[in-house]
């Protein structure tokens, strides 16, 4: 991959996201930081970074961005999905729109940027695109369902998608962050806490809750995103990359125990945890 490709990047107002943005800035690469809130990406001008609005779930966003990139730099070498977030509650007390709309970021949008940026990938025969999953894409843990649905969705999504385009010299990757300081947790967090107090999962709910507030938002667990950016680049640098790079606190174990512990030895721990 030449230093001076084109990388595309959405959800880079924050965390992973804007962390990749920089450090892909300063390896040489020509970055568009795409995101909503156009107010968190002010600080990456400066770095040459060229900021652009984009609303996953519209497809119209997704045409506007993708067209002008394309009419700017001719090229589109990285696709970088990293926009989403996690929804977390009892399967059976989030509502089902709330459902639907985490997978229209997760995986509907995500894919609708594939599909805008292939015909631009296939013309120039070759490009890399590379999805945000999760070790939560292979191990599921308590309230997390319908997020882990999602990244689930996209593990096996990406494998499909990597076997159609290799005839066309595009390469999928998939990376599966573990635990990584962003703002992540606190959104899941926020979710979570505002489910009925009189739900049968409250005493569910709140052990979930004393945890992440123990653990998670107090920084004492979790990695830098430059963790995370730092794999990206990897990726894209390689001839040929893996098909799958795990990252960060508790990737390894967490990943490693889903291969080789039955289903309910892997259920115990979740749930002591």
């Amino acid at each position: 991959m030449m230093k001076n490709g084109v990388v595309v990047i959405t959800g880079a107002s924050s965390g992973i996201g804007k962390s990749t943005a920089e450090y892909l800035s300063k390896k040489g690469f020509t970055v568009y930081a795409l995101a909503r809130r156009m107010d968190k990406l002010e600080d990456l001008i400066p770095l040459g970074i060229k900021p652009l609005f984009l609303d996953v779930t519209n497809e119209t966003s997704i045409k506007v961005a993708i067209e002008e990139i394309y009419e700017a730099e001719g090229r589109i070498d990285v696709l970088f999905n990293n926009a989403g977030y996690g929804l977390y509650g009892p399967i059976e007390d989030v509502d089902l729109k709330d459902a639907r709309d985490q997978f229209e970021v997760n995986l509907f949008g995500l894919a609708n940027m594939i599909k805008h940026v292939l015909p631009i990938m296939r013309k120039q025969g070759s490009g890399k695109i590379i999805n945000t999953s999760s070790i939560g894409g292979k191990v599921a843990s308590l309230l997390g369902g319908w997020y882990h649905a999602s990244k689930f969705a996209l593990e096996g999504f990406s494998d499909s998608l990597r076997i159609e385009l290799k005839q066309f010299g595009i390469q999928v990757v998939l990376i599966q962050p573990g635990l990584i300081k962003t703002e992540f947790m606190q959104r899941t967090y926020d979710y979570a806490s505002k489910i009925d107090t009189t739900s049968p999962y409250q005493n569910t709910i709140a052990h979930v809750m004393k945890s992440a507030e123990r653990d998670y938002l107090t920084g004492k667990v979790g990695s830098n995103p430059l963790v995370v950016a730092k794999v990206v680049y990897k990726a894209i640098r390689a001839k040929r990359p893996k098909t799958r790079y795990r990252m960060g606190t508790l990737s390894f174990i967490a990943l490693t125990a889903r291969k080789i512990l039955p289903d309910k030895w892997l259920d115990y721990i979740l749930l002591k945890r």
